[in-house]
């Protein structure tokens, strides 16, 4: 018996805001690599997420919500996913089956219909009552007749189902070659990285509705100590206004408390070692029409 041959391919993942992007990518990978909240555009850089398998290595690039507005920060955003199109071997659309396809998923199709040889579609949220999985094929075969049914798959990235099938149609579709990174790899993300998605991902989820897209996380220092087992990490939650510093903080600083905490049990899951974080909070006004921070935040 001959030994079977290597795939491996750059994936980039595309699909409109809260389509299920980053939970389709956490439940691949098996770890958490994307952030996740309710919030659309969650996602502000381009993820990768590296699957592992016995024919070979899947990277995933998974990229912002493509979403239809002209403000600088969405302009970048839907740069950074586009941009990927090109420079990747597959391309799996993830559409979401709850919500009837709108003008942002004709541009998607439209997006796509060039690369659309190397596209699988991952209909997602099907496990959910109000699912229409029928009329988003119908969308499909309309938008993207190209694209055979061999390569659309009816998924719950939520709750990890028929994500197996997808990943194996990914792998015939992969090109022959060596593995990109080392096999005991789930992402290639920075330390500090991480750990600003995390504060991030905890902020988002605890303040309010106007909170979210106003703020982001910068780590002013990491150290490690005792021989490498525990790390220091001081960070800062920025915000736009002193009114939204008010708000991150809460009264008698119990929101700020509560973030950093649960930004804490999350590291200790992720890093073989233990993390102390202190956070605090500053106000950066208008920092969304800054074009120098949004070039740092937006690492394409």
């Amino acid at each position: 018996m001959t030994e079977e041959t290597k795939r491996a391919a750059i994936v980039a993942i595309i699909g409109r805001p809260s389509a299920g992007k980053s939970t389709f990518l956490n439940a691949a990978c098996g770890e958490k690599v994307s952030i996740v909240s309710p919030v659309p555009q969650t996602t502000r850089n381009a993820i990768r997420g590296i699957v592992n398998g016995s024919r070979g290595q899947l990277v995933f690039v998974d990229t912002p919500g493509y979403h239809d507005s002209d403000k600088k920060l969405n302009l970048l955003l839907k740069a950074t996913a586009r941009d990927r199109l090109p420079e990747s071997d597959c391309v799996l659309y993830v559409i979401d089956a709850t919500r009837e396809p709108g003008p942002e998923e004709e541009t998607i199709c439209a997006l796509v219909s060039s690369v659309a040889d190397r596209v699988v579609v991952a209909i997602n949220k099907t496990d959910l009552p109000i699912a229409k999985p029928g009329m988003i094929r119908l969308f499909l075969s309309s938008r993207l007749p190209s694209v055979p049914s061999d390569r659309v798959f009816e998924i719950s990235a939520e709750k990890d189902e028929n994500i197996d099938p997808l990943l194996i149609r990914l792998f015939d579709l992969a090109p022959e070659g060596d593995p990109l990174y080392p096999e005991d790899y789930y992402t290639d993300q920075e330390v500090d990285f991480r750990i600003a998605e995390i504060v991030r991902e905890k902020a988002m989820l605890n303040t309010r509705e106007e909170i979210p897209h106003a703020l982001y996380v910068e780590i002013a220092d990491l150290e490690m100590r005792k021989n490498g087992k525990e790390l220091w990490a001081r960070a800062f939650l920025i915000v736009e206004r002193e009114s939204q510093k008010s708000m991150v903080i809460g009264k008698g600083a119990s929101m700020i408390k509560k973030i950093r905490e649960e930004s804490v049990r999350d590291l200790n899951k992720i890093f073989p070692y233990r993390v102390h974080l202190d956070l605090q909070v500053k106000v950066n006004k208008n920092w969304r029409q800054k074009d120098p921070i949004l070039g740092r935040l937006l690492k394409r």
